[in-house]
């Protein structure tokens, strides 16, 4: 079976060309933005910006199934003029533009790396999202995914390419940046954290708990057509998250109670509210359905993809 990872590079598609490249009757292949990285392996190739234009045609050419993990991420502070029109030139019509391709190609599966924000934002109640909920972005990256999906979905109802799609929650692992790279960082230097009271609840996934279940994904018949939530099976609170994260770094957690209210009207003063949403809101997914339909289990807990993350920070 000939697999391409779209995003060879970054921070999911490595992590997936990895176990690819090692895993038996696979051949891995890769695609990159610039020529100077596609050097880098010789099974990557530069396929430029991804938009509508992109020529995918020698790329998908002898590919049974394609992992799409490029895309244009979510950024807090976004400087585009136009950020949805930004997300949709990336992931709506670069998408599309790249499965049109591998479809008239003869690929028979493609697995699209969506996220968990087509969902929404938030899950007050303690009622967490599932893959068949009705979709209900509030930002343009969360819309952005959702118009590729149905963009997608239609594709393959068109041309009988088998589609999954697989929405993550916040990914972490060695290598990872951003916000939780920034926490583990002040852990690790026993910077006090003012979030010592945050009762909340957060399902988050490892990166080697996604790259399986996309592995899974290649090739399982029952995965045709479906969508799927991923996390590690346990969800905790911002609170919980940080002592833990504090336990796999080998240092205690200094935590400062403070309530979640002061901290969203502190953080709302100095334009971060955004952030302190996050830290302090719920947002939890039901795997339910992808443990019952593929018979899927996260091979990592929750703990031993901490320690994992933990040992890749600087």
């Amino acid at each position: 079976m000939k697999v391409l990872i779209t995003g060879a590079n970054g921070f999911v598609g490595h992590a997936v060309w990895r176990r690819l490249d090692t895993e038996p009757g696979i051949k891995a292949v890769g695609s990159v933005r610039t020529p100077d990285v596609a050097r880098r392996n010789p099974h990557w190739s530069s396929v430029g910006e991804l938009t509508g234009q992109t020529d995918w045609s020698a790329t998908v050419a002898g590919v049974d199934v394609v992992v799409h993990t490029a895309a244009r991420v979510h950024v807090l502070d976004d400087a585009a003029a136009d950020p949805l029109a930004e997300f949709r030139r990336v992931n709506v019509e670069g998408t599309l533009r790249l499965a049109s391709q591998a479809a008239a190609a003869g690929v028979g599966r493609f697995v699209f790396v969506s996220s968990v924000k087509v969902n929404g934002e938030s899950t007050p109640g303690g009622r967490p999202f599932t893959a068949d909920d009705s979709p209900a972005p509030l930002d343009a990256y969360g819309m952005s995914k959702d118009e590729a999906e149905r963009a997608l979905r239609e594709l393959a109802a068109r041309t009988g390419m088998e589609l999954v799609i697989v929405r993550p929650p916040l990914v972490y692992g060695p290598g990872v940046k951003a916000n939780f790279a920034s926490m583990m960082r002040w852990l690790g230097r026993g910077v006090p954290l003012p979030l010592g009271a945050v009762d909340n609840r957060r399902s988050l996934v490892a990166l080697d708990n996604l790259v399986d279940l996309l592995v899974t994904c290649l090739r399982h018949p029952a995965a045709a057509g479906q969508t799927f939530l991923v996390s590690d099976g346990e969800d905790v609170s911002t609170t919980q998250l940080l002592r833990r994260m504090g336990a796999a770094l080998g240092r205690p957690a200094r935590l400062l109670p403070v309530p979640p209210s002061w901290l969203e009207w502190g953080a709302a003063r100095v334009g971060k509210g955004d952030v302190a949403r996050r830290l302090c809101g719920s947002l939890q997914v039901d795997i339910a359905k992808t443990r019952d339909v593929l018979g899927w289990r996260p091979p990592l807990s929750l703990d031993e993809g901490l320690r994992k993350a933990a040992g890749g920070v600087a």
